[in-house]
């Protein structure tokens, strides 16, 4: 368990995470344990990272799973979405092959743990990111994804409830089909 009691620099950071069994979040000298996944957690956020990942092959755009760390120099956050796009190469902080700065697309997989979390602080920390332009908050436990992308006058929020549907990701140009996202998951 790491104490957050004790501020760390980066470094220090980037040091204990190499060796940690778990993973953390930064939060500007805090080390903050994330919670383990669920089996639908893991589904859902596969389904999301294979599915995107094929149809934007061959494009400029490139999906990319939790293994990456995303850096928010304003926030000095470091945090491990679910899923990023990026629109050409990623942007790696400090030189860095395991930092990132440039996601166009972020997805987060909802959590009891995290949700609240996930929807307010975290989205106005990703919304310091020159390139971030679409977020979706993705349910485990029901067919439901909010969609928020980025417009002239503020983010717009666009709400999919049914296997059905599919959402468009306008920075990306493709479709995301509800049942994709839902593969193997079961609703009790």
């Amino acid at each position: 368990m790491i104490s957050t009691e004790h501020r760390y620099s980066l470094d220090e950071y980037r040091a204990i995470e190499e060796k940690a069994e778990g993973r953390n979040e930064y939060r500007d000298g805090e080390i903050v344990p994330m919670p383990g996944g669920t089996l639908k957690h893991s589904r859902i956020s596969g389904n999301i990272f294979a599915f995107v990942k094929f149809l934007v092959r061959d494009t400029q755009f490139e999906s990319i799973n939790s293994d990456l760390w995303l850096w928010i120099p304003e926030h000095r956050r470091g945090v491990y979405p679910d899923v990023m796009i990026f629109e050409g190469e990623p942007q790696l902080n400090d030189n860095r092959n395991d930092e990132v700065l440039n996601p166009v697309v972020i997805v987060e997989v909802l959590s009891p743990s995290t949700a609240d979390y996930d929807r307010q602080g975290k989205f106005r920390i990703y919304r310091t990111i020159e390139s971030f332009r679409e977020y979706l908050l993705v349910e485990q436990d029901e067919p439901f994804v909010e969609r928020y992308s980025k417009q002239a006058e503020g983010w717009l929020l666009s709400d999919f409830n049914s296997l059905e549907q599919s959402i468009f990701l306008e920075s990306v140009k493709v479709e995301l089909p509800m049942v994709e996202i839902y593969r193997g998951v079961v609703f009790e």
